[in-house]
Parts: structure tokens; sequence; C-alpha cells
């Protein structure tokens, strides 16, 4: 059964189409990535899926019974951090965590445990008495999801959770997301990060305009589109006969030659790196570093709709 499954869901503001016939389908144990830039859907899609939204049209399931506002039974097994911190400035950090986790958990003793539980998760230890004002970006944003999390949610919503932190709480986030999904929570992780999604999702859906471009796994996703491995090379000089023979191997689908740099982007294969190599040992060829990168996630955006994944 599958824990998140929206079909054909459509949200206007006005004329302007902000999910155009949207399907979302995530199965139990996943860390599932929505990926796309800035304004592609992916907070709006989150909303209507929790019901702080309406929408148009389209039907909205969580673990198998129809979504509504009204289901409370169904909210309190979810958890959502938000990409905007939410927060109460007046209390510090175990106040806030605490009454978040009111909202889902009454029994006092347990919720004590909870936000004990909470705090060492997100690494917020020695905080605790901390007003959110005296707290940098990244132990703020650890605030904000250890308030989101803290009642242990089966099913729980990262909303662009490491904009604008600091190395070390990217990596402490990224980490305890994937904590949480082995301890049991199904994960949704939404981002324009496409290093992010590649490190942590098990599966991935590309979106843009509200619309779903593209959904699977990475390799699946890579494996979509013509490109295998860039290859670039320094190479001081290149004769135009051996650059017409580099041009003219099976894998290779573009060719670039300028200011002593080769670049090739290549098909599937498995020895494309070696064959370019030849062709230049066997022209006489001076060269120097060697640069060879699979395709990333950026290169299956800009196939699929002619630009890159902007922010």
């Amino acid at each position: 059964m599958d824990i998140v499954a929206v079909d054909n869901l459509v949200k206007r503001y006005g004329d302007v189409p902000a999910l155009d016939h949207f399907s979302l389908h995530i199965e139990p144990g996943e860390i599932f990535g929505l990926l796309g830039p800035n304004g592609s859907g992916k907070t709006t899609a989150i909303n209507c899926i929790l019901q702080l939204l309406t929408f148009d049209k389209g039907t909205i399931e969580l673990f198998g019974e129809p979504m509504r506002p009204s289901r409370y039974d169904l909210k309190r097994r979810i958890g959502i951090v938000p990409q905007n911190v939410a927060v109460f400035e007046e209390m510090n950090v175990r106040e806030n965590i605490d009454y978040f986790c009111a909202l889902y958990v009454s029994d006092r003793a347990r919720r004590r445990n909870l936000v004990d539980e909470a705090i060492a998760f997100v690494g917020l230890e020695g905080y605790e008495k901390f007003r959110p004002r005296k707290l940098s970006g990244g132990l703020l944003r650890r605030l904000n999801i250890a308030c989101g999390i803290a009642h242990k949610p089966e099913l729980v919503f990262f909303d662009e959770p490491t904009v604008a932190v600091d190395p070390q709480s990217r990596n402490a986030i990224l980490e305890g997301i994937q904590a949480m999904n082995r301890a049991g929570s199904t994960v949704v992780y939404t981002s324009h990060y496409m290093e992010e999604v590649e490190e942590i999702c098990t599966r991935i859906m590309i979106m843009d305009h509200g619309r779903a471009l593209a959904t699977g796994t990475n390799a699946e996703l890579k494996a979509m589109i013509g490109t295998g491995e860039k290859i670039q090379i320094d190479v001081p000089e290149l004769a135009d006969a051996a650059f017409a023979r580099l041009e003219a191997l099976p894998h290779v689908t573009r060719a670039l030659y300028r200011d002593g740099t080769l670049e090739l982007a290549c098909a599937n294969g498995t020895h494309n790196l070696s064959e370019v190599l030849t062709v230049l040992q066997a022209a006489g060829a001076t060269f120097g570093r060697i640069y060879a990168e699979p395709p990333t996630l950026n290169d299956v955006f800009l196939e699929i709709t002619g630009t890159e994944l902007r922010d």
C-alpha cells in the first residue's frame, strides 16, 4: 500500500496553474526526493497533500485513507518541517519543542522523554535554555526540525531544510534524516540541491511548472538520457585529424576543443575514456589533467526541459 497516493492534482491561482495534473505515489520506508527549481510547485504540492491549501481537482490518500482537513487521526501520524523556520521567539529551545510535541502527545512524562530524544537527535544539547534569536542559522534549522519530528511521526515532510545553513549543520541534517528513515519513518524531501537528493533519496521525482517530468531511482533517471560520462582533458596541442577521429568514435555524441581543453560528451559505454586516450596516444598528443564524471541529475533536467536546474 502506498503511504502517499496523489492522483491528477490541480491547483490554480487565477489562470496560473501551480500544480498541473500532478500525481505522486510513495511507498512506506522510502526517502522520496522532490527535485525542482524554486517555483516548480514542490511546496504547493506538500501543502495540498497536508490539506493546508485547497485545490481544484484530484484525489489524495495517506496511509491508504482519504485525506481531508478534518482527518486529525492521519495528521497525528505526520511530521512537517517547513521551508521557513516556524518557532516562537518568546520560548526557549526546550519550550518550543515541547509545545509542538504537545499538539500530538498529551502525556507529560512521555512528552518529556520525546523532547529529550529530539534535542539529542538534532544535536542541541547545551542549548535547551537558549531563545531562538540567540541561535545561529544552522542551529535554528535544527530546532525547526526537532519541533517537527519530536512526536516520532511515521511520515515526515522536509521542505528545503538545508537552505542557508553551514556545511556542518547541513551534514548533520542529512545524517539525521537518514537515521529517521532507518528507524522506520518514511521521508518526503524537497530540494533544488541536486547533490543532496542524489546523496540520500531512494527515489526521485524531477518536477517543474507544477508537473512531474520524470520519476525513478538515481540510476534510472540517468539511464533515461543519452548522455553517459563527460570527459575533459588538458591537451595543449591537438591536430585536426586527431580531433576528427575523436568525433568519429562510436560513443562520442559531442566534441569541443578550445583553449587547450578537450571536452567530450559520451553515450553510455564501458570504455569511453580508454578509447579517447588510445586516439590521443596514437596521434602523439601530449595531455595532462583528465577529468571524467557520470551524468548528473542536472543533465537529466537539461535534456528533459532544455534548461539547467535553476535556483
